[in-house]
């Protein structure tokens, strides 16, 4: 038996090297196994190629593989079973003579490795789904640490999503195969570096950190009972991560009281639309109507915009929903549109974007109740899903068409600041496409005299997967607010 010392769990270049070694010597593959450690083995090191006399000149014999090969053998590669080196030579070993092996998918080896790979991928991406980082603050700065249990060898192969999507952030990922590290670029370093050390235990990274509690708030209220299926939540998030999750901790209670709460929403009564906002009890007002003076009061245009009909939009929604707040008000808050709440309720901003939105104004210290909220466009863009409706984004005709609604509340309220709230807002108010990254916390005149001020959209900071870059941007959006407030 001829075994070859591999010195990582992960190399699949010494891998390759030494295959090519055994394939040229000739040395089968149930005579060869490949082992990692640190021991000599009998056969530490590939023999010379053998050559062939060719008119008096000695010729090398070459190998050649598929170059989905390579690509299948470093994910096998990564795979925790100890056999996955004598699979791949076994592989190696029969495409000298069966060129298209990897394309019989019913063949044992072949489909063997491609489950092996396919298992690497998951834990890929259960990784990218369920590192939870935690803040902490040492002698470099702010600085936040994970720590993760793969199901296979993934952490060099999964770190550059981490640096792509956290560029700006110094964080390490702590596993029991090795250690990522990341240092973005600074004033003294032109670009940011990863770097992968030793195995880590436990024990090494936090336990907790201040923003865990909020995001276990936000996990909780977001927990749908109608919608739970237990199995197939365990399937996409299996219990050997839970110890990592924060919000782990609440999924047995929450569970135990889906079935009373499940019964309690089916009993309690559908919350009916604001019955003096029904389409019935305003006259259609037609895009032919666009010079049309429009209303004088809040509530006239409450009424009035039931009967819009200046794009297709209210056809299927529930009600056009005006905007909320003082007669005059110097802050105007302007979002997309109504959500499914908003639309059952005739009320702007009440959903989850809303609770959002709520929140961090209050910790920029601005009150909701001095401020008129509205959105761009008064009625919900949706796209129907069983019992369920889909948020659609609203088109640039629609959000014009609109804007006559959003400009007749403008003139009554007469703000003197306005704060768009994503890239749909700012058009409806603006008149012009925008790139809110770019324009964002920056004061823009308008022609009326008012000042217009762009930010994100509450629901933006929802659909963050990640606890610490949701926190960081959720910090970005109170600023922004404080900067409004600033101005006023």
């Amino acid at each position: 038996m001829r075994t070859v010392r591999l010195t990582s769990e992960t190399d699949f270049a010494a891998w390759r090297d030494a295959a090519r070694g055994l394939l040229r010597a000739s040395v089968e593959p149930q005579t060869a196994r490949f082992r990692v450690g640190e021991q000599g083995g009998l056969f530490d090191a590939p023999p010379p190629a053998p050559s062939v006399e060719s008119h008096g000149k000695r010729t090398e014999v070459f190998l050649t593989v598929p170059r989905t090969f390579l690509g299948l053998g470093a994910e096998v590669a990564l795979h925790r079973s100890e056999d996955r080196f004598d699979l791949l030579y076994r592989l190696l070993w029969r495409l000298q003579t069966e060129r298209d092996l990897l394309k019989v998918v019913s063949d044992r080896d072949v489909a063997d490795a491609m489950e092996r790979a396919k298992n690497v991928s998951r834990a890929s991406h259960k990784m990218k789904a369920f590192v939870r980082f935690r803040q902490v603050e040492d002698e470099t700065g702010e600085r936040w640490i994970a720590w993760f249990e793969p199901a296979h060898r993934v952490l060099e192969k999964t770190a550059p999503f981490f640096q792509r999507r956290f560029t700006t952030m110094r964080w390490t990922i702590l596993t029991p195969d090795g250690t990522a590290d990341w240092v973005p670029a600074s004033a003294g370093r032109t670009t940011g570096e990863l770097a992968f050390g030793p195995p880590a235990t436990r024990d090494m990274a936090p336990q907790e950190d201040e923003i865990e509690e909020f995001w276990k708030t936000y996990y909780a209220s977001t927990f749908n009972p109608a919608r739970l299926k237990t199995k197939t939540m365990q399937g996409e998030m299996p219990k050997r991560y839970w110890a990592n999750l924060p919000e782990a901790s609440l999924i047995p209670e929450l569970v135990a009281q889906a079935e009373v709460r499940e019964r309690e929403m089916v009993a309690a009564p559908a919350t009916p639309p604001n019955p003096k906002l029904i389409h019935a009890v305003a006259p259609a007002v037609e895009r032919a109507a666009q010079d049309a003076p429009p209303p004088g009061t809040l509530e006239m245009l409450d009424r009035a915009v039931q009967g819009c009909r200046r794009c297709p939009l209210w056809r299927d929604a529930t009600q056009g929903v005006c905007g909320r707040g003082p007669a005059r008000a110097e802050l105007m808050i302007v979002g997309e549109q109504p959500g499914d709440q908003e639309d059952l309720a005739g009320e702007p901003f009440v959903g989850p974007a809303g609770q959002v939105l709520n929140a961090a104004m209050a910790e920029a210290e601005i009150d909701r109740t001095h401020a008129f909220v509205t959105n761009a466009v008064k009625h919900f863009k949706h796209e129907p899903r069983g019992k369920r409706r889909l948020h659609q984004t609203p088109t640039t005709s629609e959000v014009q068409a609109c804007r006559w609604w959003l400009d007749a509340e403008r003139s009554i309220v007469k703000p003197r600041l306005i704060v768009t709230l994503g890239a749909t807002a700012a058009y409806g108010v603006l008149g012009r496409k925008v790139a809110v990254t770019k324009e964002r916390g920056r004061p823009i005149a308008l022609e009326d005299g008012s000042t217009a001020l762009l930010t994100v959209h509450p629901s933006y900071l929802l659909r963050i997967p990640d606890k610490a870059a949701a926190a960081a941007e959720q910090a970005r959006f109170v600023e922004d607010l404080r900067t409004a407030r600033s101005l006023l």
